[in-house]
């Protein structure tokens, strides 16, 4: 059954109204009418069984049949904090850490990263990322969509870290210290209720000694993630299937 996202302050007296480009995918290009039945999800945890009882392209009135409380999300909150690489790659990694699972994602510019943005199209960039977190937590069942922040400077990451969380950056460079060997060390001092993990992740050609130190020096821990070299778009995912099957809900 397809989702749908709207925010909350349109959910009134048992009633939903969607509009703009939901309501336009509803009526336009879904074609769905009244008595369709579609699931309307909040991003605040809540999703509700909804049958149509008025369809237009600017405007779509459902009838609240059924409301649940959605139990996806993983036991620990990731926060990715990404290089921001070339081309599109971006968008691929925003759409799969998504379907992941992960909290946040904190596009940052580092020494190594390629792509010039102005404010202007960091602002632009931002939008389209988190339109595509959006979808992506549609279509993967999430109960919240994940936040995209504003793309900030490596340095201004470190510098907002939580010390409290276990941090990570796997650095190709790192040969002592694996992901597995760091994660079975911290399992029984992170309560899964309450915990909280961020991964730092280069861009192509990956994080400067310098950035690894300076790193090091706010509580990160270099790892490694085995013998072969990935990609930024691969680095991420692997990285966070590993976390959620060693300390989340994956397997």
């Amino acid at each position: 059954m397809r989702r749908f996202f709207v925010e909350e302050k349109n959910i009134r007296e048992n009633k939903v109204t969607i509009k703009g480009d939901e309501a336009r995918h509803i009526a336009q290009v879904l074609r769905l009418k009244e008595k369709d039945k579609i699931k309307i999800f909040t991003g605040k945890g809540k999703e509700y069984l909804t049958e149509i009882i008025q369809s237009s392209k600017k405007e779509v009135i459902g009838k609240i049949l059924e409301e649940s409380r959605l139990d996806t999300e993983p036991p620990i909150e990731i926060t990715l904090v990404q290089g921001i690489p070339k081309s599109d790659k971006m968008d691929f990694i925003v759409q799969k850490v998504t379907e992941l699972g992960v909290k946040k994602i904190i596009p940052v510019i580092t020494q190594r990263t390629v792509v010039k943005l102005n404010e202007e199209k960091s602002r632009a960039r931002r939008n389209r990322w988190q339109r595509i977190a959006l979808e992506a937590a549609k279509q993967s069942g999430r109960a919240i969509i994940p936040a995209v922040k504003e793309v900030i400077s490596f340095i201004q990451a470190l510098d907002n870290l939580n010390r409290e969380s276990l941090n990570l950056i796997p650095w190709e460079e790192e040969t002592s210290t694996s992901l597995k060997q760091v994660l079975k060390r911290h399992t029984s001092h992170i309560p899964h209720s309450t915990s909280h993990i961020t991964v730092f992740i280069g861009p192509e050609g990956g994080f400067t000694s310098e950035e690894v130190e300076a790193a090091k020096e706010k509580g990160a821990i270099p790892v490694s993630l085995g013998p072969r070299l990935l990609r930024t778009e691969t680095a991420g995912l692997v990285t966070l299937t590993v976390i959620l099957y060693e300390l989340g809900d994956m397997g």
